[in-house]
């Protein structure tokens, strides 16, 4: 797992371009990104992810969301804020959500906490 994910991050590093935009919560295309705003790296093939997007919308709170599979950009993104984290690579649990610079991983083993969590830096 950690070699395909370095193999990524090399492979994005020398040359990939990616034409995706982000998708706002509201469902508008932003190309900048505001510093108060809730980001979520995820992919649209995780279920955790679309539980996680379903949440915040149910509860009206805004994000914007980056599908990792597709955006190689802000793959390689997420990993470089992970690694300033400290995190290691080959502890990766979908969704991570940056929280104004602030970043949390799904808690498979507790991800209705992990749900609350992010309403609760919201407020």
């Amino acid at each position: 797992m950690r070699n395909i994910i370095l193999s990524l991050v090399f492979t994005s590093a020398f040359g990939h371009i990616v034409f995706s935009q982000a998708e706002h919560s509201d469902g508008k295309v932003v190309k900048g990104v505001a510093s108060n705003d809730m980001i979520i790296y995820g992919s649209d093939t995780c279920h955790y992810c679309t539980d996680t997007k379903m949440f915040l919308e149910e509860k009206h709170i805004k994000f914007i969301y980056y599908d990792v599979d597709v955006n190689l950009e802000k793959q390689k993104e997420m990993l470089e804020k992970l690694q300033k984290a400290g995190i290691p690579l080959d502890a990766i649990s979908l969704p991570v959500v940056d929280l104004i610079g602030k970043l949390k991983m799904n808690n498979v083993a507790n991800f209705e906490g992990f749900l609350k969590s992010l309403i609760q830096k919201t407020k």
